[in-house]
């Protein structure tokens, strides 16, 4: 695991996106992994502005959302697929029929969640994929105790988690219950997982995935088991590692050419 610690938020979303760029113009067929949530907000801002000013392009992109919330209206803006769209993929020239997400309307669930992992793999697995982390550790919508093999299917949602999350509505009580999420198992499939964290809200989980044990207590730690796994943090989320310090040294030391 690599971990690197940057000045702000801002800069978080450039590395992030250099990653993403490098995908997009390196692969034939890229496939991105998108996450919603604050934590990407400022890495799809800065695509937004290399695909305007640079002529970057995701048309030949393929994109597959983390999770949906169950049992919201068609329309309502919450919706991942509609946050997503407004943040990044309806602004670059990604056409909507290649951008995926969970079915939060299906009547068959499970079918729905089979289904979602085999659109994964039939497009060749997941490039690079983009991850925010809660402030219980979880990952995607995978609450602690979640088993670290599990695929895409529903979960119920913790009370801390939908309060985390009623920000984003007009009062906690709005924010669904029930997700459908991408399991563990299924995002430690990814090529190259790239988890983005700013804030000191942030530190504590940041530092149990980094530095503690594995376990299922704290979902995020599984990325210890990645081979090219990257935790980008802005010094707020940093403030909880003991080896800080090491990890400003090798990002400091690492050959220009080698990149994320």
């Amino acid at each position: 695991m690599e971990v690197v610690i940057l000045p702000g938020a801002d800069a978080v979303g450039r590395l992030a996106a250099d990653a993403v760029e490098a995908v997009l113009r390196t692969r034939e067929r890229p496939v991105l992994g998108l996450a919603t949530g604050s934590s990407p907000l400022a890495t799809y801002a800065e695509l937004r502005r290399r695909h305007r000013e640079a002529g970057l392009s995701f048309a030949h992109a393929t994109a597959f959302l983390l999770d949906e919330y169950v049992g919201l209206p068609a329309g309502h803006p919450q919706r991942y697929r509609a946050v997503i769209d407004a943040e990044l993929t309806s602004r670059v020239d990604l056409h909507d029929s290649r951008v995926h997400s969970p079915d939060g309307d299906a009547a068959d669930v499970p079918a729905a969640c089979a289904a979602y992992e085999a659109a994964i793999a039939a497009a060749g697995g997941v490039d690079v994929q983009l991850l925010g982390i809660g402030s219980d550790g979880h990952l995607g919508f995978n609450e602690p105790g979640s088993s670290l093999a599990s695929r895409t299917r529903i979960k119920t949602l913790t009370a801390r988690t939908r309060a985390d999350n009623a920000r984003f509505f007009a009062g906690p009580d709005e924010v669904p219950h029930h997700v459908l999420t991408q399991g563990i198992g299924t995002i430690l499939d990814a090529r190259h997982l790239l988890l983005l964290a700013t804030g000191e809200g942030k530190a504590d989980a940041v530092a149990a995935a980094v530095e503690g044990p594995l376990a299922a207590a704290c979902p995020a730690s599984a990325l210890q088991l990645h081979p090219h796994a990257t935790v980008v943090l802005d010094e707020a989320a940093a403030k909880g590692l003991a080896r800080a310090g090491y990890y400003r040294e090798v990002y400091g030391g690492k050959p220009a050419w080698q990149g994320l």
